[in-house]
Parts: structure tokens; C-alpha cells; sequence
């Protein structure tokens, strides 16, 4: 199989040591493209599209195979072996960061550290958790999607992305949206929105970073002190910037809180 044109693999950078990133739902690997300049002199970029997001190779999608977030997970193993990586810094966005999770509880040798930016658990409410939604309000938006998925892109992509002082952030976010497949999209976020790994949290050995925004409408400030209480090994950073997409919205800021964390040493 030719995993650089099924997760259309771009490598980059001048270092000796991995940094690979990945991008939440509905995104594809641009949405990196004001944070990875500030790493390319000191490591190699390796930058992806989940199958079925971007430009990767839609007919390698199979709803049946990519029915859980562990498919996932192991296509980014699959990319780490091909590549020959080792000791991987791997920074993940959104649903990516339990996806990068999965991986490196699977494989903890190929992973280093892990950088998750806006990530969750868990997105439904529970007994004493709070994700964020009710069962109903999930219910809710894959109905929403099922019904009008375009309607649905413009709607919803203003409000993951907050920051209405930038409109255009949130309408790049919709573009995005409208860009990928309707089928394969309502698929990725009926699996992201239903997922539950809460449980798979205390099998994380690897080292790792989570970056919570302020204020983020898919990932509250509950979920990152959840996450700080049930990862071992972990630095919670609660960030000024708000929005799920901080990689976007605030990159300088982002750029920081990562610096910082891997000339820690933690």
C-alpha cells in the first residue's frame, strides 16, 4: 500500500528528530501552516491527512474499517513505521489527540512526548463528567448533518471557531467543511462525537502536554482539569486563547506553551 498517497504524507524540516502533526475533524494538515515554521529548523515535519480528510486517498475509506478512533490511530503507526521514526513528538488537534493516545498506548516506544491541543475524552456529559454536551445535543447535531450537512458546515464552523472578531478564521473552518466528503464527514463525527476514552487514559505512559483553551464550546474547562487528573505524567496549560482551534486563531501562543514544554525537559 502507498501510505504517502493514502494519508498524503509531507515531510519536512531540517532536525533529525519527528514532529508529526495531526489535524482534528473536518480539517486537513494546512491548518498547521502557522505553527510548523516555527519548528522546521530543529526537527522534522511530518504532516498527514487522516483517510478520508484533505487530500488523502479517499478510496482507501471504508466506513466499516474506520467505524472506531483506534483505525485511526493505527494508520498513524503505519506512517511512523514506514518513515522509519523513532522517539516521535506527536502533537495532535481535537479528536486527534485521543488518536495520537491510542497510538502511543498501542506502541509507547515510538512516541516521546504528547502535544494535545483542545482535546476530549469523552464529548457527552456523564455522572460526574462533564464533556460538554448532552446525549440530546449529540443526537441533535448528526441529525443536523445527516439532514442538511452543508447548512450544518456554515452554521456550526463560526462557533467551534469563536473568535468572531475574525470572521474569516470561522470561514475557512466552514471551507474546509463543505471541502470534505458529506458521507465520510457525517461518519468521522459521528465516531468523534460518540467516542469514550476515558477509560483508556490511565494506560498513557507517554509524557504529555495538554493545551485548553479559556474558552472552547467543544472541549470545556472541565474536560482539560479531567484530563490533568487522569493522565500520569502530564502539564496542563489553560491557554488566554479561546475557540477549539488555537492552531489557527493563536499560533504565536500555541508556539509558546509547545517551546516551553519541550525545553522543559518534562
Amino acid at each position: 500500500m502507498d501510505l504517502v498517497k493514502r494519508n498524503n504524507i509531507k515531510v519536512s524540516g531540517k532536525g533529525n528528530k519527528a514532529m508529526m502533526f495531526a489535524h482534528g475533524f473536518g480539517c486537513d494538515q494546512n491548518m498547521w501552516r502557522y505553527v510548523t515554521p516555527a519548528f522546521v529548523n530543529d526537527y522534522k515535519i511530518v504532516l498527514f491527512d487522516h483517510v478520508g480528510s484533505g487530500h488523502s486517498d479517499l478510496s482507501s475509506y471504508s466506513s466499516s474499517r474506520y467505524n472506531h478512533l483506534q483505525a485511526y490511530a493505527n494508520d498513524i503507526l503505519e506512517v511512523c513505521y514506514s518513515l522509519n521514526l523513532e522517539d516521535v513528538i506527536f502533537v495532535g488537534h481535537s479528536v486527534s489527540s485521543m488518536i495520537g493516545t491510542l497510538a502511543a498506548i498501542k506502541d509507547p516506544k515510538m512516541f516521546e512526548k504528547i502535544i494535545m491541543i483542545g482535546p476530549s475524552p469523552r464529548y457527552m456529559n456523564d455522572i460526574d463528567y462533564v464533556g460538554g454536551f448532552s446525549k440530546e445535543d449529540i443526537d441533535g447535531l448528526l441529525d443536523s448533518m445527516d439532514s442538511n450537512y452543508l447548512g450544518w458546515s456554515g452554521a456550526m464552523a463560526p462557533v467551534i471557531m469563536g473568535n468572531s472578531e475574525t470572521p474569516q478564521l470561522g470561514q475557512e473552518l466552514a471551507n474546509s467543511f463543505c471541502a470534505s466528503d458529506p458521507e465520510i464527514s457525517k461518519n468521522f463525527a459521528r465516531v468523534t462525537f460518540t467516542s469514550d476514552n476515558r477509560a483508556d487514559l490511565h494506560k498513557l505512559k507517554t509524557p504529555s502536554l495538554i493545551l485548553q483553551c479559556s474558552d472552547d464550546v467543544i472541549a470545556p474547562i472541565e474536560v482539560g482539569h479531567y484530563l490533568a487528573k487522569n493522565l500520569m505524567n502530564n502539564k496542563l496549560v489553560i491557554m488566554s486563547a479561546t475557540g477549539h482551534c488555537p492552531n489557527l486563531s493563536a499560533p504565536e501562543e500555541t508556539i509558546l506553551h509547545i517551546k516551553e514544554y519541550l525545553s522543559s525537559g518534562r
